[in-house]
């Protein structure tokens, strides 16, 4: 007897599915993302699935674990995961194609088998031979690590539980592909059930799991949203072909602080943490009576660093003057340009902007906008800032100055760099002790008498 197969349409970006094709997901608004998928038959009623209600406990338990943490033996690595790997815990880690995921796996790898732990690293994408011949290039030889070049789910989960492995890598999770779930490999069904099936192992064994993700040309890790929220914690590599230089981020983590950084430099033998990432983001070469050359002091998590901020302006003859940004958004440029405009009187409506954060790191923070505020005025009266000067604050629609988080941090970085001047928001110089002298600006018009 012939039985009809039942077919879903799941959007392949956040994973809504629905009984009939459309051309945009009425969920996440993503166009051409819908893909037709043979829903799993469900072997179990709703009846049986459950006999038993679940156990019922107080959130005040008698006992409460602390939590456990591994050192992974990379200081940048263990930085950007709060402290170490916890156990049972699982991991994404999401970036483009070569940027170093799984030469960073290899290395984290060779330190945790040194501290006499088993580590299984599954491949779906690479051979064996392929993968000993990066560990070769690393120096990486220890007999704990072992290697399977498969993408069956179920051939993961036996590897995993017949040696009892105390940390996994799946290489990536959407070449994995389940053998009950009737679609292919990387759809929106199969990487959420793989993903749940992998993370529900881990914490029954208590195996730290990586999860090594692509991801789209929009720059989002591939599959659906529902892998970011299964995951405890999600890190993004970031970095440009040609730069050496990969920043290692967090996305989010269960298990310790959010938006931590991590600076890593590529060479010959691997990633390299960076000790000093300030030092490394400025640079060796003088930035004395360079115009449009201002140095922000800011913070990345918990990390204070400084990076030199260019600006450059230049006369237009066309009607729309071009704003071009490399590493800060252009929506807030384009802020801090009508303020100038505005409430300084600063003629930037008809000239063209071109800013660029050096060393391709990417700013999101608002305390960089009176750095920014003071490029452009640098650049604009083509008079260079103030020598052994960093400059931080947010700048308010009203050209007021208001006070940011963590003054201190960026004070002591400076003077560790030899600086010796801060302008800052009021309120900045309060409980220093600083070898560094702090100008306080209460509004955007005071700044505009560092260029006269």
């Amino acid at each position: 007897m012939w039985v009809s197969t039942k077919v879903i349409y799941a959007c392949q970006t956040c994973g809504n599915s629905s009984h009939r094709w459309t051309g945009r997901c009425v969920a996440c608004g993503a166009w051409d993302s819908i893909v037709e998928e043979v829903a799993p038959k469900n072997k179990h009623t709703a009846r049986t699935q459950q006999k038993e209600p679940p156990l019922v406990m107080p959130i005040c338990g008698s006992s409460v674990e602390p939590v456990h943490r591994l050192c992974v033996g990379n200081d940048e690595l263990d930085r950007v995961l709060g402290g170490g790997i916890v156990a049972g815990s699982s991991i994404l880690i999401g970036g483009e194609p070569g940027i170093g995921k799984s030469t960073l796996m290899l290395q984290v790898f060779a330190s945790l088998a040194g501290q006499s732990h088993s580590c299984l690293y599954v491949s779906g994408e690479e051979s064996v031979a392929q993968i000993r011949a990066r560990a070769t290039r690393l120096n990486v030889s220890e007999p704990q690590i072992k290697l399977v070049a498969t993408s069956s789910l179920s051939s993961v989960l036996n590897a995993a539980c017949a040696d009892n492995f105390a940390f996994l890598v799946i290489d990536s999770i959407q070449t994995m592909h389940d053998e009950e779930i009737p679609s292919s490999p990387g759809t929106v069904l199969q990487v959420r059930m793989c993903a749940h099936k992998l993370i529900m192992l881990a914490k029954q064994r208590n195996i730290g799991l990586f999860l090594l993700g692509q991801i789209t040309k929009d720059g989002a890790i591939a599959g659906p949203k529902t892998l970011e929220h299964l995951v405890d914690t999600v890190l993004y590599f970031e970095g440009s072909n040609g730069n050496q230089l990969r920043i290692l981020r967090t996305i989010k983590n269960r298990f310790g602080p959010a938006n931590e950084m991590g600076v890593f430099e590529m060479s010959g033998s691997g990633l390299l943490p960076v000790q000093d990432p300030s030092m490394l983001f400025l640079g060796q070469s003088p930035r004395k009576g360079i115009t449009g050359n201002v140095v922000f002091a800011g913070m990345e998590g918990s990390r204070p660093i400084l990076v030199e901020v260019q600006s450059l302006i230049a006369n237009t003859y066309s009607p729309s003057p071009r704003r071009a940004v490399v590493g800060w958004d252009i929506n807030r440029l384009a802020m801090v340009v009508a303020v100038l405009n505005a409430r300084c009187d600063m003629p930037l409506a008809d000239k063209e902007v071109y800013l660029s954060i050096a060393g391709g790191l990417k700013i999101c923070e608002p305390a960089s906008d009176l750095a920014i505020a003071a490029s452009l005025m640098s650049s604009i009266t083509r008079s260079p800032t103030p020598a052994s000067t960093v400059i931080f604050g947010e700048v308010a629609l009203s050209g007021e100055i208001r006070s940011v988080a963590n003054v201190g941090p960026r004070l002591r970085e400076a003077c560790k760099l030899g600086f010796k001047q801060a302008i800052a928001p009021s309120g900045s110089k309060k409980g220093n002790s600083l070898p560094i002298e702090v100008r306080e600006v209460a509004h955007i018009r005071e700044l505009k008498g560092l260029f006269a």
